[in-house]
């Protein structure tokens, strides 16, 4: 299945049906009075997180959704039928905001989260609703008021307790196919990720977590470089952080220097996501000599001035994989019961959620005006070309 993580639609919840002008009339009753009925509520458009879902690509191909009109009143006091609200399923995870104000109207983080995107039109009144002592047959009614009417985007965000990330074969696709039963692209040449993958590693029975790989970064990602801008924001839904590191890079590459570049692109996305935990998994330890490894590893770890918990791992071998998911879940605990026993943590932690996306959408938007501007540029670039050519035109005659 495709994985579309942003989808712009536009929503309209049903108008309001009209209130209806009518008069009782039935034998021996010539003066009945008024009996015109209110219209129906038009049909709110909702949202809703579901858990089978996990990408957008249903809302890639139609744009335009709307809910039912209300129906007319009717006589005899009839009240029109309401229209049906209109459910539409999304991932759990998806953020949507509105395109015209740029404002978040919600954020679906659990399965069965339901959110009004655009409320129906209230109903019309009928006649029978302005009767009074002092007019006995009116003639008035009222219209039903229109549904919203929103541009909408839709962002997914994946959920996860813990996300990995490094340079592009750094081995992050092959430890999760090792430690849970997920399957993702594995090869010999970078970017063989294209898409966020999602593992579940189950240790024992009640002591699982939730593992993101993606795709890995380069140089610049963090100013749209390779496929960095569009799934660092993913990161931004995990509780902490796995920098996995290839110490023995094919391309000849410094491990030193490719930590430091996923250090600083994170720093430039996202100030307080490079403020997440992160550990260190030094990957690849099987191609490395046995009696040089301990040496090799701890040169990087000072020259890195590491302070965080740092694991020795071979993704290939499964080599240290059982020790690193072990304290992932210890670690995973202790978060869950701290944030439990202390509400003002849990309030820190939903603190920094949201002050990471805050930052993560600023990022992007900055970028999405830069190419905006780029492309402006190029079009009058190209424009005063042809303006030049035009006044360098030559006539040429040609005679018999």
């Amino acid at each position: 299945m495709k994985f579309v993580d942003e989808a712009p639609i536009i929503v309209k919840a049903g108008d309001g049906g009209r209130g209806c002008l009518s008069f009782r009339r039935e034998k021996y009753i010539p003066k009945g009075g008024p009996d015109g009925g209110d219209g129906g509520d038009g049909g709110s458009v909702i949202l809703r997180a579901e858990v089978d879902l996990n990408t957008l690509v249903d809302y890639r191909y139609q744009r335009h959704y709307r809910a039912q009109n209300g129906e007319s009143g009717r006589g005899r006091n009839c009240r029109g039928k309401g229209g049906d609200d209109l459910v539409l399923g999304v991932p759990v995870g998806t953020t949507i905001i509105d395109t015209d104000s740029d404002e978040v109207l919600g954020d679906l983080t659990t399965a069965g989260q339901e959110l009004i995107v655009a409320k129906g039109g209230f109903h019309g009144l009928g006649n029978a609703r302005y009767k009074s002592s002092t007019n006995r047959a009116p003639r008035q009614t009222s219209p039903g008021t229109e549904g919203e009417l929103r541009n909408l985007r839709l962002e997914l965000k994946l959920l996860a307790d813990v996300g990995l990330l490094g340079l592009p074969n750094a081995g992050k696709s092959t430890l999760i196919r090792s430690v849970s039963a997920a399957t993702p692209k594995v090869a010999d040449y970078p970017f063989t990720t294209l898409v966020p993958n999602l593992g579940v590693v189950t240790l024992q029975k009640y002591r699982s977590f939730v593992i993101a790989d993606v795709p890995g970064l380069v140089e610049g990602a963090s100013e749209g470089a390779g496929l960095g801008i569009r799934f660092l924001k993913h990161l931004t839904r995990t509780r902490f952080l796995l920098h996995m590191v290839d110490m023995l890079p094919a391309d000849g590459s410094d491990p030193l220097e490719n930590a430091l570049t996923i250090a600083n692109e994170l720093s430039s996305f996202s100030p307080t996501l490079a403020e997440r935990p992160r550990w260190l998994v030094l990957n690849k330890m099987d191609l490395l000599p046995e009696d040089s490894r301990q040496a090799v590893c701890q040169k990087l770890v000072d020259d890195l001035q590491w302070q965080g918990p740092v694991f020795f791992v071979s993704a290939l071998t499964k080599e240290g994989t059982d020790k690193l998911c072990n304290a992932i879940c210890d670690y995973l605990d202790d978060c869950r019961s701290r944030e439990a026993e202390f509400p003002e943590a849990a309030q820190a932690e939903r603190d920094m959620q949201t002050s990471m996306q805050l930052e993560a959408r600023e990022q992007i938007e900055k970028l999405r005006l830069q190419r905006q501007q780029s492309k402006t540029a190029e079009q009058e670039f190209e424009d005063e070309d042809d303006e030049d050519d035009d006044d360098h035109e030559v006539e040429v005659v040609y005679s018999p």
